[in-house]
């Protein structure tokens, strides 16, 4: 193992096992500066003069703190966690480790409540020297789109749902758009998939289609909708009467093109609308 050269917060570090004490083990970096590992992380083959791989954070008095334990995200990393509990001052979110990460109320987009789920970038709080969380992704993303043109195939990570469709990473670096009446499949929030380059616009975000321009099922509402059932094993709980809120949230249609969807389906024969749902005909 390679020795760290100094301490680094929110990341993994590779220290030596100075001593080992009561309250854990003192971990030391080439440097001379030292941190503790805590006694509940130790185990039988963690010995003196020995290397350990950790993250180090801050424990609730703002001291540095080792563990053995790896969280949700690392310094600068991105990641889908979960709100699970809120102050007055902001919310907090389970990323795995004891104590839990903060993001604060001026790095949230919209007030958090327990139970959501939200996407987060670890960061370095300069006031405070602490690690939080921010949901305003913004100011991470490249504007300037390097060595991709349309219609290139590329990695994409889905980090939020919006009005007009779901917002993405695309190549771990770039802000990246998939409207909803372009999507033809189920896709949730912490998704990574392959995407195609739709256009790229002037202030640097890309519009992308699931599928590359051509496809088959890249077409009409009704062809999303047949796709959508196809990939519930032919049989979805909705029909004429179904909300258009939930409509929208399922299919990313208009409650008037889904039913001018499911009217041209049954016409072609290839569904049974009934009170019950939308049936696949054999």
């Amino acid at each position: 193992m390679q020795q760290s050269e100094y301490l680094e917060l929110g990341k993994i570090n590779t220290l030596f096992i100075d001593r080992l004490t009561t309250p854990g083990a003192y971990l030391m970096a080439k440097d001379g500066n030292d941190v503790l590992l805590p006694g509940q992380y130790l185990t039988p083959q963690m010995k003196e003069r020995t290397f350990v791989d950790v993250f180090i954070y801050t424990d609730s008095e703002d001291r540095l703190v080792a563990t053995t334990l790896t969280p949700t995200a690392k310094l600068d990393e991105m990641a889908l966690f979960e709100v699970i509990d809120t102050a007055p001052f902001g919310a907090f979110m389970d990323w795995g480790l004891s104590k839990d990460l903060l993001v604060p109320n001026m790095f949230q987009k919209t007030p958090f409540k327990v139970g959501e789920k939200r996407f987060i970038r670890v960061i370095y709080d300069e006031r405070t020297h602490r690690l939080v969380g921010t949901e305003k992704l913004g100011d991470f993303f490249e504007r300037k789109v390097k060595g991709i043109k349309i219609a290139d195939e590329v990695n994409i990570l889905i980090i939020a749902k919006t009005p007009l469709g779901y917002k993405c990473i695309v190549e771990d670096k770039y802000e990246g758009l998939i409207y909803h009446n372009e999507i033809f499949e189920n896709i949730n929030l912490g998704d990574r998939k392959k995407a195609f380059v739709k256009d790229i616009r002037k202030d640097g975000n890309i519009d992308l289609n699931l599928r590359k321009a051509g496809s088959k099922k890249s077409g009409s509402s009704a062809d999303k909708v047949l796709e959508l059932l196809k990939q519930n094993n032919g049989i979805m709980p909705y029909n004429y009467k179904s909300d258009a809120e939930l409509i929208k949230d399922i299919f990313g249609l208009s409650k008037k093109d889904f039913k001018r969807s499911l009217t041209a389906l049954q016409d072609a024969g290839k569904i049974e609308v009934k009170d019950t749902g939308i049936y696949i005909k054999d």
